[in-house]
């Protein structure tokens, strides 16, 4: 019983995190992204209280069945595990807990978050790797799918789907997502839960917390034959059933233990009292194992989970080929309106891609840049940052993009924008263009004649500076290829206007 709830509670958060990432409607999150927000590192560093306290509670008591239930990337080992179980039973083996390596990953990933190292918390993170797998791996498969049903709606005339534009995001990003995937579904497949429980930094922290939790799998010394299946089926590898013992800082409270054992040896419930007889514990034990009440325990940590969840509930066209826009070299990079500035960006976010796989103007893309590895910058070459879309804000779990207003949005100055007259089709006197001037939705730029002498010079876009708010429309919209002969420079500090 313990183990069919785990799967099905654990199937649900990794089926609706997965089609959270991959839809880019922007529909699901309204009903999904409690799930993101109840992350645990995500928690932590949005100060989410609520969420941190229940997660230390909820652990105190059932032990690490987040690890087993919430975490998406740990339910992802597990379906790795399985497979892998599929080619060979009872392939696992007790091993003593590795503390040297659990402890300098520990370390080496807090002081990357007090040094705001961006780059050492994306790599480590957990829920990051799964939001990079989800993202850079399996959403541009979901939509190109998609794409194909519109092309068979269009058939018949339909429009229950449209066409998406399907493009590499950034490939450093998609290179270590598949890395990362190949490492963790080799190991998983091997041997487990083997990254949960050495590289893992959530899983290190919570592991000090389980070792004291009320309730754990505990053996019955009395029905134990010593056949060692319970250690062959621990993905966790922390069974130890030649001297009865298990490292509960390991123990996921998966249930394989439990199921697979042939003679009830095994049960999951409260401390045994120490020095107690061992009758008593053998009675204690046979009621335990009562399924009903193990069904029970089980099922109210699953509403624990959920109750927690609830408290965090809270193209352009044309017909003639042109050449594609390429990114300027910005001396400042450009990131939303939320994120307040590059040091609070820098210090919160763990790269997860949801903002950048919810993005409806492709604005959104990772960052290259080694200190701020995979964190979302913005570049306009496919679309610019529409003044009334908070969806980047809406989504993020870890506070790296606060929650704003679409009134809000309107005034924050994220940016301004930099003309490069050499490159203006309306300053060389090629043409009359003021595209930027005419589609620019806070009024900050005009143009002027060239030669302030001569009302008939060439006219030069002038931007004003106090009124700019750095949305790149100005940029994405200017005809000139491949850089266009306006961009965006961001500010290091986000300012209302």
């Amino acid at each position: 019983m313990l183990k069919k709830i785990r799967v099905t509670l654990g199937s649900l958060f990794l089926i609706g995190l997965t089609l959270l990432f991959l839809d880019f409607t922007g529909t699901l999150h309204h009903y999904l992204g409690w799930m993101a927000k109840v992350q645990a590192l995500e928690a932590v560093l949005a100060l989410n209280v609520v969420i941190i306290i229940g997660l230390v509670v909820l652990t105190f008591v059932f032990g690490r069945i987040y690890c087993s239930v919430i975490c998406p990337l740990g339910v992802m080992q597990d379906l790795f595990g399985w497979l892998g179980k599929k080619s060979k039973k009872n392939r696992y083996t007790f091993s003593k807990e590795v503390r040297w390596l659990r402890y300098a990953m520990l370390v080496i990933f807090v002081a990357g978050c007090l040094a705001g190292v961006g780059t050492i918390i994306e790599l480590l993170a957990p829920y990051s790797a799964f939001g990079r797998i989800a993202t850079m791996l399996l959403q541009p498969l979901w939509m190109l799918g998609n794409n194909v049903l519109a092309l068979v709606a269009e058939h018949y005339e339909s429009y229950a789907f449209y066409g998406v534009d399907v493009w590499m995001k950034s490939l450093p990003v998609f290179a270590i997502s598949l890395i990362t995937l190949v490492v963790l579904a080799v190991l998983a497949w091997r041997n487990g839960r083997t990254y949960c429980n050495t590289i893992c930094p959530v899983g290190t922290v919570l592991s000090f917390i389980s070792r004291f939790s009320l309730l754990k799998i505990h053996f019955n010394e009395d029905k134990c034959r010593n056949c060692s299946l319970c250690t062959k089926n621990c993905k966790a590898a922390c069974i130890d059933f030649k001297n009865h013992q298990v490292d509960y800082s390991r123990c996921v409270v998966c249930g394989d233990c439990v199921e697979s054992c042939k003679f009830g040896a095994l049960k999951y419930g409260f401390n045994r009292p120490h020095g107690a007889h061992k009758t008593h514990s053998t009675q204690e034990a046979h009621s335990a194992q009562d399924p009903s009440k193990r069904a029970f325990l089980i099922s109210s940590a699953l509403l624990t989970t959920a109750a927690l969840a609830q408290e965090a509930k809270h193209v352009d066209g044309g017909l003639a080929d042109i050449i594609e826009k390429k990114a300027p070299e910005r001396l400042t990079p450009v990131v939303p309106p939320g994120a307040r500035s590059l040091k609070n960006m820098t210090q919160h976010c763990t790269g997860c891609q949801l903002c950048v796989s919810k993005c409806p103007n492709d604005v959104l893309r990772p960052s290259m840049d080694i200190a701020s590895l995979m964190q979302p910058v913005m570049s306009f070459e496919k679309g610019y940052c529409r003044p009334e879309c908070t969806r980047c804000s809406e989504v993020c779990p870890a506070g790296a993009i606060k929650l704003i207003d679409k009134e809000e949005k309107t005034g924050i100055q994220i940016g301004h924008a930099v003309v490069a007259a050499d490159f203006c089709i309306s300053a060389l006197g090629e043409a009359e263009c003021g595209n930027c001037a005419r589609h620019c939705p806070a009024g900050a730029i005009e143009m002027v004649p060239s030669d302030p002498d001569d009302d008939l010079s060439p006219s030069v876009p002038a931007v004003n500076e106090a009124m700019c708010i750095g949305c790149g429309a100005c940029e994405h919209l200017c005809p000139v290829r491949p850089l266009s002969a306006i961009h965006v420079e961001g500010h290091e500090v986000h300012k209302m206007i």
